[in-house]
């Protein structure tokens, strides 16, 4: 029987999606063109899972504006936030309200700026269709959009991170400066969610990291363009379409197989060749899977998330031989159910798929397929709870945990990382050395 209501989704609204993409742009300030409380859980998911503050405005929407109309408070918001902060941009986030109202929220931010020191980037983010996910691309999107300017080539790769933490995006950095390749973040939230407290012992109130407005005019001028997640693709499709900047939407770059797409996806756009430390990381990657292999194989293992993710961890399971038997995602994306056909078949696996569900479902399914490890965010603690197995955390939010954001899943490194983090879940949940399989 079919359900009509949700329970327990994993997945947020479009706004906290475009929050994320704003804040890492050097001097930017996300502003929620809606109610309070619509700027207000967005920055509560920020600081429990960074532990950093949220530097989030709203326009704080009441009643009167679904009569009137929001153009008032959306004028006060952003000439407070230019007097208050100054910032470079503004980034603005529409919310259920004011797109049911039909606030022209470009015209009021044009009519708001007396001048032109400061950028506004107005990006529509109802939350009643899509997901953060929705959000973040349509926001990347905006800032390129507003931003391209057609130069000189730059020699440079753009990378679109998507929803991805500031330790995966460290190890990707890494690996391209150990291939001596320059590139463009899109954005970069590296250092403004994971923010240092520098000699003098405070913080600024707006991060000095994030990529700067130069060089997201700049990325119209690069080699090409790698969205980590395809599920943030638009902007490189809009660049390849309006300036002819190649792009690539693969897997994101975890385990074995993904990892060495992303590489040579890097090498093919730079001409760089593979260094010998990017195939040293690759050996140890390989190592540590044979280390572990004993204690993983078999092991049934079941994944919920964003698309990208999961269906990149799936794939990762397999080659490490472990069992995957449900994949699971709250949005529906069009590569994912191939990706994980696409293991099946290699791998001769039987994973069942679940799109555009709740975590209620996902349960169910989970009792009747069983698992020996589930691999998700904090929302899966009950599930793994209920069914007494460990519960290895990716993805965003983590929020009974510290430090999950800073160390990388992505990337050879990241990818034994990863691996380290099962193996060590299941050898800390009743392990018994005489009986591997439980």
């Amino acid at each position: 029987m079919a359900r009509s209501v949700v329970i327990n989704p994993p997945k947020m609204c479009q706004p906290m999606g475009a929050i994320l993409a704003y804040m890492g742009v050097h001097g930017c300030v996300p502003l929620v063109h809606g109610s309070q409380g619509c700027s207000t859980y967005p920055r509560y998911n920020i600081a429990r899972y960074f532990r950093e503050s949220a530097e989030v405005a709203a326009s704080s929407l009441g009643e009167d504006a679904a009569v009137y109309g929001g153009a008032k408070n959306l004028t006060e918001a952003i000439k407070n936030i230019k007097s208050r902060l100054n910032p470079a941009a503004i980034g603005i986030c529409t919310t259920c309200m004011s797109e049911t109202i039909g606030d022209d929220v470009k015209l009021i931010a044009k009519k708001a700026l007396t001048d032109d020191t400061m950028k506004i980037f107005p990006a529509s983010t109802p939350s009643y269709v899509g997901t953060h996910l929705t959000g973040y691309d349509n926001a990347l999107r905006m800032l390129v959009e507003t931003l391209d300017v057609k130069g000189k080539p730059n020699n440079k790769i753009n990378i679109i991170t998507g929803i991805i933490n500031p330790g995966d995006i460290r190890e990707i950095k890494n690996m391209l400066r150990l291939m001596n390749v320059q590139s463009i973040f899109l954005s970069d939230i590296s250092e403004t969610l994971d923010t240092p407290i520098l000699p003098g012992g405070h913080k600024p109130v707006l991060p000095d990291g994030g990529t700067s407005l130069s060089d997201i005019a700049d990325s119209a001028n690069s080699l090409g363009t790698i969205a980590i997640c395809r599920t943030a693709g638009s902007a490189a499709t809009y660049l390849k379409n309006k300036f002819n900047v190649p792009s690539v939407l693969d897997a994101a770059p975890i385990g074995v197989i993904n990892t060495d797409r992303f590489v040579q996806n890097i090498c093919k756009l730079s001409g760089a060749p593979i260094p010998e430390e990017i195939i040293r990381e690759r050996g140890r990657l390989i190592d540590s899977m044979v280390d572990v292999h004993h204690y993983m194989f078999g092991r049934k293992v079941v994944i919920f998330g964003d698309p990208d993710l999961v269906s990149a961890i799936v794939r990762f399971c397999a080659e490490a031989g472990m069992t995957p038997t449900v994949a699971m995602t709250a949005t529906k994306q069009k590569d994912f159910a191939p990706d994980i056909k696409a293991v099946n078949s290699e791998y001769r696996t039987d994973t069942q798929i679940l799109e555009g569900t709740d975590l209620y479902e996902f349960h169910e399914v989970v009792k009747t397929h069983g698992a020996e490890l589930i691999l998700g965010n904090s929302k899966g603690k009950d599930i793994a709870d209920d069914e007494d197995v460990p519960l290895v955390r990716f993805g965003f939010p983590v929020y009974d945990r510290v430090g999950v954001y800073r160390y990388p899943i992505m990337g050879y490194n990241g990818s034994i990382y990863l691996l380290d983090q099962m193996t060590n879940a299941i050898l800390g949940h009743k392990y018994d050395p005489n009986k591997l399989h439980q």
